[in-house]
Order: structure tokens, then C-alpha cells, then sequence
């Protein structure tokens, strides 16, 4: 896939940007770039490669840093609702904004 200064000046248009001629040029060059890497990555053949969860997989296998999902704050909805204008079973009632 290649773009032109046509496509360029319509995709510049659509995201209310102003390109000088030099910054178009520069533009093209940069976006028919990246799509040609794109082709590049297409073209090769990954059949029967599987799909890594996290680039360092390769190396050995991942273990995520994960802190203990342990109960660090009280409860104290209560207390915080106490403030609020209106409250049923628990939970804030705020006036219906969409019809």
C-alpha cells in the first residue's frame, strides 16, 4: 500500500491539521515507510509460531511481580455515605441524566 499527497492532504484534512508542502512530503515519507515495515511483517511466514504473552518469554519463563491481594483499608462505606443527598442498600442515587 502507498499513499500520495492527495491521500496525505485528505488524511490532514480529516484530523484538522495544516501540512505545509515540505511537512506533507515528509509526512508521505514517513506514513509509506511505516507500511512498508508493515509489508515487511506480513510477508514472513508464522505458521506454527506461538504468540508470546510477554516479549521476555523467549528467555525463560515469565513470573509476574504481584502484590498479595489483601484486604488493606476498612470498610467504611457508611461513614463516606453519610455526606451523600441519597443512598439505598448501599449505594449512591443520583438523578437519571439519560432518557
Amino acid at each position: 500500500m502507498s499513499l500520495t499527497l492527495n491521500d496525505i492532504g485528505r488524511i490532514a484534512k480529516l484530523a484538522r491539521l495544516e501540512l505545509s508542502g515540505p511537512q506533507s512530503e515528509r509526512m508521505l515519507g514517513q506514513l509509506n515507510g511505516f507500511f512498508d515495515i508493515v509489508e515487511q511483517m506480513n510477508a514472513v511466514d508464522t505458521t506454527g509460531v506461538e504468540p508470546l504473552a510477554h516479549p521476555t518469554a523467549v528467555i525463560g519463563e515469565v513470573a509476574l511481580r504481584l502484590r498479595p491481594d489483601v484486604v488493606s483499608e476498612p470498610n467504611n462505606r457508611e461513614a463516606n455515605q453519610k455526606s451523600a443527598p441519597a443512598v439505598e442498600r448501599g449505594l449512591f442515587l443520583v438523578p437519571k441524566v439519560i432518557e
